[in-house]
């Protein structure tokens, strides 16, 4: 009967981010004593808005911004990265078999948890955990198991953690790059956030891009 209790306590805890936006502050560390290339994103910014089988994730830097739509089309995904620095403006369209290839460092990622390290961000409690990767690197990430996402394509190197990240670290050559939230939104979003521009963008394939041919 308490095992029920409990249960029904924790499950009513939760909340499932089915459709909302999360918006991360992001940070850069770095020893050296030379500014980087990297260091560009210190104090950029990142929005995700969610929907069913949508995401978009939105980074704004000074050099500009790049965002990367998903939409799930019955058994299709649909990958696109726009990019717009000035003036110039790209549109790359990516097959699943590129957005494997685009995340790849993170595909066998693996988690170490931390039950005794607690701290609170934006309200939520959150827990440590530490991220190891194949090449044998490892990241900080405080995740709350009190929102729990059914899209987890927006952040691809977290998507097995049994709740949302709302702080973790990624690496940019030797610079470590944090994102932090500091907004999270239940309320709706409008769908012409998913939807692509029709005109304005040089259109690129995924190996274009890369300077393939």
């Amino acid at each position: 009967m308490i095992i029920l209790v409990f249960f029904s306590a924790s499950a009513w805890a939760q909340k499932k981010l089915t459709e909302g936006s999360i918006f991360y502050d992001i940070t850069i560390s770095t020893s050296a004593e030379k500014p980087q290339n990297g260091e560009f994103l210190n104090g950029a910014t990142n929005a995700v808005y969610l929907k069913p089988g949508k995401s978009r994730t939105e980074m704004v830097s000074s050099l500009g911004t790049q965002s990367t739509i998903v939409n799930q089309v019955g058994d299709k995904k649909e990958i696109t990265i726009l990019k717009e620095y000035g003036e110039q403006k790209y549109m790359i369209s990516l097959t699943p078999a590129n957005w494997a290839d685009v995340n790849k460092k993170y595909e066998n990622v693996s988690f170490t948890f931390d039950p005794s390290a607690t701290k609170t961000i934006q309200g939520f409690v959150v827990k440590k955990a530490i991220g190891n990767l194949a090449d044998g690197t490892t990241f900080t990430v405080w995740y709350t198991p009190d929102i729990v996402v059914d899209n987890k394509d927006f952040q691809y190197v977290n998507r097995n953690l049994p709740g949302l990240a709302l702080e973790y670290e990624t690496t940019l050559g030797n610079l470590k790059v944090t994102y932090t939230a500091s907004k999270v939104s239940f309320a709706p979003v409008p769908a012409s956030k998913f939807e692509l521009p029709k005109s304005g963008y040089r259109v690129m394939t995924y190996q274009e891009s890369k300077g393939g041919k």
